[in-house]
């Protein structure tokens, strides 16, 4: 059975996935016997091997299996009905996997917006000068824009091997993304179209922050390094760091934190040297990905691998933890920081929770995030104090108004 031509936009975005890789994939994760499995194999692994369906929470239902992968393939009725069916029964929901929803008193208004390209895996949102949102599609290789008062949105194609991870505006509105697979620190310049690229050393630019000294500093995770860009002059400085430095934040005095997702620190890192100073976390299974700071210099972290949020204090190097609601296997991901309070998801949770901590009360609140799946990778504070968020796999771009 052939799949229609909307399918494309789906293999486009496999930018580096062999056949080979899939098949092998296929071998050693077949799915259940039963009516439609070969259209599953078919129309998922496009862009996935079958191990992803495997290793999901499930849905209850067809319909929400349906709410799901459309937002991932565009599919004929028929087949879509096939697949939807043959999924509910055969990977219904995970239970287990629900988070612990905590009340209180805090409202807040949630909208999402789907955006064009199917499969793009859309991430890591931000607000440019203008009030613009712009995401990017990783596997498509592409950024793109929202208005958020029309919903209007445009895509802009970047290099098809760049992959963008991350991006962060400037000043002057132009868009700066990390060329996760083809070693670049790139700009897009909305107006013209025009996109200018710089080569790393680092194989892997991963996330960015611009420094009030105008130079843009960036992480690569897997090359373990971390680099400088001086926008003016193009000159890129990199050096070597502890193992997958992930998430990137700059405090009020001008020190560049990193967070770091293969062993248990958190750097504080010179601008100007770039030397390192390394704070150790109690427990050698701790994983950071993410960090942001507060009004009197803490740096707050998401503990991923042990169901964690903590706060370091520079000052002294006290650290002192909290669980999260939904306890160990909640995987905190993405974290910010709004008035000094901490916002952040347990991505391994369906649906993926959104979580705001008091520290002075030392109270939590949580809310399901309405599209339920995909995982907040990173999150973006606006400029009237709200927050972006997203849905990877089932390209979701959020607004949460913090009323």
């Amino acid at each position: 059975m052939s799949l229609p031509a909307s399918l494309t936009a789906a293999v486009v975005v496999l930018l580096g996935t062999t056949q080979a890789s899939l098949a092998q994939n296929n071998l050693q994760s077949s799915l259940p016997e039963g009516a439609g499995k070969a259209l599953v194999e078919k129309a998922c692994t496009a862009c996935h091997g079958v191990s992803t369906i495997k290793r999901s929470a499930g849905y209850s239902s067809p319909e929400e299996w349906r709410r799901v992968f459309s937002t991932m393939i565009d599919l004929q009725d028929e087949q879509a009905t096939r697949i939807a069916n043959y999924l509910a029964q055969h990977f219904p929901e995970d239970p287990s996997r629900r988070p612990t929803l905590v009340p209180g008193n805090v409202d807040i208004e949630i909208t999402e917006w789907t955006t064009p390209t199917l499969g793009q895996r859309t991430r890591d949102p931000i607000e440019a000068p203008d009030g613009s949102i712009w995401w990017t599609g990783m596997w498509a290789s592409l950024v793109g824009k929202l208005n958020p008062n029309t919903g209007e949105m445009k895509e802009y194609n970047l290099p098809p091997s760049a992959r963008p991870h991350s991006i962060v505006p400037d000043e002057d509105g132009n868009i700066w993304y990390t060329g996760n697979s083809n070693a670049t620190i790139g700009k897009l310049n909305p107006d013209t179209g025009n996109i200018t690229e710089y080569e790393t050393q680092a194989k892997d630019p991963h996330s960015a922050v611009f420094h009030p000294n105008g130079n843009l500093y960036f992480t690569a995770q897997h090359a373990a390094m971390l680099g400088r860009l001086d926008p003016e002059t193009g000159v890129l400085k990199e050096v070597n760091t502890e193992a997958r430095p992930y998430g990137i934040k700059v405090d009020s005095n001008g020190t560049v934190w990193i967070a770091y997702n293969g062993t248990n620190k958190i750097g504080a890192m010179n601008p100007n040297t770039m030397e390192v100073r390394y704070y150790n976390l109690p427990d050698k299974r701790t994983r950071v990905r993410r960090l942001d700071l507060d009004s009197q210099g803490n740096v707050w972290y998401v503990n991923s691998t042990r169901g964690k949020i903590g706060r370091l204090n520079p000052d002294t190097g006290a650290i002192t933890e909290w669980d999260s609601p939904s306890g160990t296997d909640s995987h905190p991901y993405a974290l910010a920081v709004i008035d000094d309070i901490i916002w952040y998801n347990e991505s391994g949770m369906r649906p993926d929770a959104l979580v705001r901590f008091d520290p002075k009360a030392e109270t939590f609140q949580s809310w399901a995030i309405p599209s339920g799946v995909g995982i907040i990778r990173n999150v973006w504070v606006t400029e009237e104090e709200n927050l972006l968020i997203h849905q990877s796999s089932t390209n979701q771009v959020g607004l949460v108004r913090i009323n």
